[in-house]
């Protein structure tokens, strides 16, 4: 019987199942953690705190895990592809400015 596939890793793409979304679980592909924003359904770059559940509170860092209550795996890889690029620029500009 195979494991059930519930998303992939937001880092490297690697299939993960449910056990694998743990507070302190890390991909085993590239051992970036999993529970983390960017990996999360309601993640959506250039909305309110990068989110689309108005009630989650905000999450600064969104590659390192924390404990929202509205995290639910994405399939969606939300490191690559053409978001990637928006990503890495908006993190370079809040770096620029932070005090």
């Amino acid at each position: 019987m195979g494991a059930e596939i519930q998303g992939k890793c937001w880092n490297c793409g690697l299939a993960l199942g449910p056990h694998d979304y743990g507070r302190e679980e890390s991909c085993l592909g590239c051992r970036k953690p999993t529970r983390v924003c960017r990996n999360c359904r309601w993640f959506a770059p250039g909305r309110a705190n990068d989110c689309e559940e108005p009630m989650a509170e905000r999450v600064m860092e969104k590659e390192r895990a924390n404990f929202c209550g509205y995290f639910e795996p994405t399939s969606n890889v939300a490191g690559k592809g053409s978001d990637s690029k928006e990503l890495d620029l908006q993190k370079a500009a809040q770096e620029l400015f932070k005090y």
